[in-house]
């Protein structure tokens, strides 16, 4: 083995990673390429994953050390630093075991990135984005650009647009909550000026402020934290739950819904009115871009057009007529 030397292998996202036994720097790019499924005969760079420093001289790759840690990239990537949200432990799991075509188990990188899950599903499916919620959507607002782009097969400048397209939607949601509750707060205010009860001018969006405690209610409710705090202390829950929530809300009827809120019967049934109203539009959507997809010509599906990309972001819009 003196005429070769052990090392590793990784594409630009770290989630490929491979053993390798080559003899010089050539074989390194050719071999490792045909492992992580690179297209033949395109140029790789070769770069040292931990620090990024291009190796370009045969001579300096026989002085490195054994099992060094190569990244393969192609012309428009670039090195980028491990992310460790973790604590910086996760290398130890990954690179514990040093085999000949060993692949890592993508798990453990998709632990310290939670937004992969998400680019996975919009991958898979773009109309996908109508089921996420504001949380999800504002994960992949917050994730830099060219991991995003790596991880959807855009290019750079289409992933930053499409960012800018989730923005957009994320501030139109917000102007629609301000806007009805400018509105709640006058119809409100002509209420008690008219004489009317407080009780009978309250919104089920207009959270109080003795918010009873969740925590007790989870596991008898099947809701989480999360959710029973959006319904109950946050303006327009509907527009801030997910798609499996609202089904979940609705699923449950309003006498169930009443002794998990701790609600009164005309409080609980119209927020349930507001959450199968805003289900049903979300539904609407899914099926105009479902609709819009089964007309597209074969050849376009695979991988939508900056056109096609508006549509659909449209249609995540709240102020959209479908």
């Amino acid at each position: 083995m003196a005429d070769r030397r052990p090392c590793k292998v990784c594409n630009f996202t770290r989630q490929k990673s491979y053993g390798l036994v080559v003899p010089s720097l050539e074989e390194l790019k050719v071999k490792g390429s045909e492992f992580l499924g690179f297209t033949p005969h395109n140029p790789v760079t070769v770069v040292l994953e931990d620090d990024g420093t291009i190796v370009e001289d045969e001579a300096y790759f026989w002085c490195l050390p054994l099992n060094t840690k190569f990244m393969l990239l192609h012309e428009k990537e670039t090195w980028s630093p491990l992310r460790r949200v973790d604590g910086g432990t996760a290398w130890m799991a990954r690179d514990s075991v040093i085999l000949e075509s060993d692949v890592v188990d993508a798990q453990s990188a998709q632990s310290t990135s939670p937004w992969l899950d998400l680019a996975l599903q919009l991958k898979q499916d773009l109309a996908s984005i109508i089921l996420m919620c504001e949380e999800d959507l504002q994960c992949l607002v917050d994730v830099p650009c060219p991991e995003l782009a790596s991880a959807l097969g855009f290019q750079e400048k289409k992933a930053e647009n499409f960012q800018e397209t989730l923005q957009r939607v994320l501030d139109r949601r917000e102007e629609e909550r301000q806007s009805k509750e400018l509105l709640q707060l006058f119809v409100k205010t002509v209420a008690k000026e008219d004489g009317q009860s407080q009780e009978e001018t309250r919104r089920p969006s207009e959270g109080g402020a003795d918010v009873p405690d969740g925590m007790e209610l989870d596991q008898a409710s099947g809701f989480n934290s999360r959710t029973l705090m959006v319904l109950k202390g946050k303006t327009s829950p509907e527009t801030r739950l997910s798609t499996e929530d609202l089904q979940a809300v609705v699923a449950k009827g309003a006498e169930a819904m009443q002794q998990v809120l701790g609600w009164d019967k005309v409080r609980t049934t119209t927020l349930l009115q507001y959450c199968e109203s805003e289900l049903k539009r979300r539904l609407q959507q899914i099926q105009a871009v479902q609709s819009l997809r089964g007309n597209m010509p074969q050849g376009d599906r695979s991988q939508p057009s900056n056109e096609n990309h508006d549509e659909e972001s449209k249609a995540t819009s709240p102020h959209s007529g479908k």
